[in-house]
């Protein structure tokens, strides 16, 4: 099987995980890109970025036609992420391939133990800025160190910390980390090698049209069976990658 038809498959398959559950997908992007397509592991995070970032703008378009993103709000939160996303991004670069493969694993373990017990998150009675500073800021640490889109943190914490309702927490935190996921970007910008473009581009378009069956996959299936059965992936994958730094 050529490169191109593995980066075409591994995209559409984040991108239909993308559609169904609103976020978390991005997470398989990662693994793919390192043990499908041969990237190092400072390479396939920041070639998850520019997926991850393509496919955040898209979803955004859609959710701000469906009056789903709310703009202050988001920018507020995501202003607190950009300069965490920036230096992330840039340490992520230099270190050893063993820790950098590491603490994604960790990363994707406890993203997927999060799905198999979803947050009750109730919004909060007061909003304290602090608080919403602080997620921002540690979201863009993650999406930057990791190239991560951080959509499993970002809803969450849109809802219990600035008391959006879900609906527009999942559009707004689309925003969110499109923003973050450009800081990183530049922070990275000339450093990385192994780049390849001629993997990127059909991975992220496959990720694009994937994303948009994923939304209709989502309207046949239950969100909690897709959740779980994602989730058991993501750890499969994270133990893979932990054993694979050990051995």
């Amino acid at each position: 099987m050529t490169v191109l038809v593995l980066a075409l498959i591994a995209g559409a398959v984040i991108g239909l995980a993308l559609g169904a559950l609103g976020g978390g997908g991005s997470v398989l992007a990662v693994p793919a890109l390192i043990y499908l397509l041969g990237f190092t592991p400072a390479a396939a995070t920041t070639a998850s970025l520019i997926i991850v970032t393509a496919t955040s703008v898209t979803a955004l378009y859609a959710h701000t036609r469906d009056g789903n993103v709310a703009w202050k709000t988001g920018a507020l939160f995501a202003a607190a992420g950009i300069v965490p996303a920036f230096l992330a991004g840039a340490v992520a670069g230099n270190l050893p391939e063993a820790v950098l493969t590491s603490a994604f694993a960790i990363i994707a373990a406890l993203a997927a133990l999060r799905m198999l017990r979803p947050s009750a998150s109730k919004p909060p009675e007061r909003i304290r800025r602090g608080e919403a500073v602080g997620a921002g800021a540690g979201l863009g640490a993650v999406t930057g160190f990791l190239g991560v889109g951080g959509g499993f943190l970002a809803v969450p914490a849109l809802v219990s910390v600035l008391g959006l309702a879900m609906r527009r927490a999942v559009g707004t935190s689309l925003l969110v980390i499109t923003v973050n996921s450009l800081a990183a970007l530049a922070a990275r910008t000339g450093t990385d090698s192994g780049l390849h473009g001629e993997i990127i581009g059909p991975f992220t378009g496959a990720a694009i049209l994937g994303a948009w069956d994923g939304k209709r996959l989502a309207t046949k299936i239950s969100g909690t069976t897709l959740q779980r059965v994602f989730a058991g992936v993501l750890l499969a994958v994270a133990a893979f990658m932990l054993v694979d730094v050990i051995i």
